[in-house]
């Protein structure tokens, strides 16, 4: 477990790198097609200033995007409870626990470090789980903060905003923009703007994508690890998979970030989704169960 966590936090610096990367291949190609390398120097000042506001503040964009409202323990004496003595069996500082009015079954945890963390479910996940179940999504998102997954999850969010938010203005200034910059009228110029305005958003999800499968895998068997009880989290997930349907307030930026894939299910958000399938999960912790 210990070389997981450092792990992630290697994986935490080199998607820092990555994403800055791309930040400035996208930058420097506008500002190569502009005329003005102004432009790149700005696009990566305001990018790293964004990832540094996002690092602080994500927790609480978070909730506002997802609508998820913090709670005490009279408010729901259940949830509460079982996410304190996950916290006592685990030796993580109480989190922040919150609730989403939403019918879907979900839930997901974010923050900066175990320090600052968040756990949420929806009301839909707390009306089909029975305790046993609930411990073990709670015990699977508690996993994903000790393990510093928020972490890495955090900042791939807050880098892939950027990187959607630099796409959708190379565009706009594209196709509106003031026209009187020299490479402007270089078809090569055109052609590399929109590659790299609609290939970069691409990539920023596959990124995540890739994150984020093999972080579900592992958070399932923590969590089983956890509780001792593989059959809590095999049956919370056919329940997931049974009940599932998209989320009111659907994100794609902020997708890896739950237990369930929260999007409407179709071709592409299966094809980029940063879940892996539910029948997986279930197959790999069938086939381990001897060895929790």
């Amino acid at each position: 477990m210990y070389k997981q966590i450092a792990e992630n936090k290697r994986k935490t610096i080199y998607l820092i790198l990555a994403f800055v990367a791309m930040i400035g291949a996208i930058a420097g190609i506008f500002a190569w097609v502009y005329g003005d390398w102004k432009i790149a120097v700005w696009t990566l000042i305001v990018a790293i200033l964004y990832a540094v506001f996002q690092y602080y503040f994500a927790g609480s964009i978070t909730m506002a995007m997802t609508g998820a409202k913090e709670i005490t323990k009279k408010d729901n004496p259940r949830f509460y409870n079982i996410v304190e003595n996950l916290s006592i069996t685990t030796g993580l500082p109480m989190p922040k626990v919150c609730i989403v009015n939403d019918k879907a079954p979900n839930a997901f945890a974010t923050g900066r470090d175990p320090k600052h963390a968040i756990v949420a479910a929806t009301t839909g996940l707390l009306d089909i789980m029975d305790n046993k179940e609930l411990t073990a999504v709670m015990a699977h998102e508690m996993s994903h903060v000790k393990n510093y997954d928020i972490r890495v999850s955090m900042i791939v969010f807050g880098l892939t905003c950027v990187i959607g938010l630099i796409s959708d203005l190379a565009f706009r200034m594209m196709f509106y923009g003031d026209r009187r910059r020299e490479n402007e009228g270089s078809p090569v110029g055109y052609v590399l703007v929109l590659i790299a305005a609609f290939l970069s958003p691409i990539l920023a999800s596959l990124a995540q994508m890739a994150v984020s499968r093999q972080r579900e895998y592992l958070a399932d068997a923590s969590a089983v690890n956890i509780t001792r009880y593989p059959e809590g989290m095999i049956a919370a997930l056919k329940k997931l998979q049974s009940h599932s349907q998209p989320m009111h307030s659907q994100n794609i930026s902020s997708e890896a970030m739950y237990i369930n894939n929260p999007l409407k299910k179709g071709f592409f958000s299966n094809l980029f989704s940063s879940h892996p399938p539910i029948e997986k999960r279930i197959e790999r912790l069938e086939h381990g169960k001897k060895t929790f």
